[in-house]
């Protein structure tokens, strides 16, 4: 009985690394197109983040960009953080975030483009 229950567990964990599919989100934050993409699946554990910018149509290659990822506490379980700073790679900003464990990551990402400014775009991931 318990081989059985194993089994069935084993190919529900399956199904479901199968069935997700890697991030892709994009928006605009003050004239700037934003867009944050993996090219996997997020898992518990380090992921890579790509993020590209882009304004009137031309990519941005010298912001700076960072990320904070969050749970917020709740019942029995206390508040978990991670941030990251991006490196641009191939035109896109990288950047590897470590998630602590399953549920919804909320997530600020902050830019700062040449102008001096900072601009913050919110949203969340799950796992």
């Amino acid at each position: 009985m318990k081989n059985i229950f194993k089994v069935i567990v084993t190919m529900l964990m399956a199904i479901g690394f199968l069935n997700a599919d890697p991030v892709f989100q994009e928006g605009e934050k003050n004239g700037y197109e934003v867009k944050l993409t993996s090219e996997k699946s997020l898992i518990v554990g380090d992921n890579d983040l790509f993020v590209e910018l882009f304004k009137d149509g031309s990519a941005i290659t010298n912001a700076k960009v960072k990320i904070k990822v969050f749970m917020p506490e709740m019942p029995g379980m206390p508040y978990m953080e991670y941030k990251s700073k991006a490196k641009l790679t191939n035109g896109k900003y990288k950047m590897m975030v470590n998630f602590a464990m399953g549920g919804t990551w909320q997530y600020q990402l902050k830019f700062k483009s040449k102008d001096g400014k900072i601009h913050t775009v919110r949203g969340s991931v799950n796992i």
